[in-house]
């Protein structure tokens, strides 16, 4: 089950650096150049990243997805 939305791997994708704390950095450090919306929508996938073991994140396949 992917737990994420289309634009939340987006997301990921685009700032999916070698490791989980290096994507997070990439994130923050991108929040303040954000948009509101945009803002909102990687502090949800920062939540769902957050949520995950260890185990989980190094299973997730990070991939820029295409809406369907």
């Amino acid at each position: 089950m992917n737990r994420f939305t289309v634009e939340e791997m987006n997301l990921l994708h685009i700032y999916h650096d070698s490791s989980r704390q290096e994507l997070v950095g990439n994130i923050n450090a991108a929040l303040p150049f954000m948009e509101p919306d945009m803002r909102e929508l990687a502090a949800r996938t920062l939540a769902k990243i957050d949520a995950l073991t260890e185990a989980e994140y190094a299973e997730l396949a990070v991939y820029a997805a295409d809406e369907v």
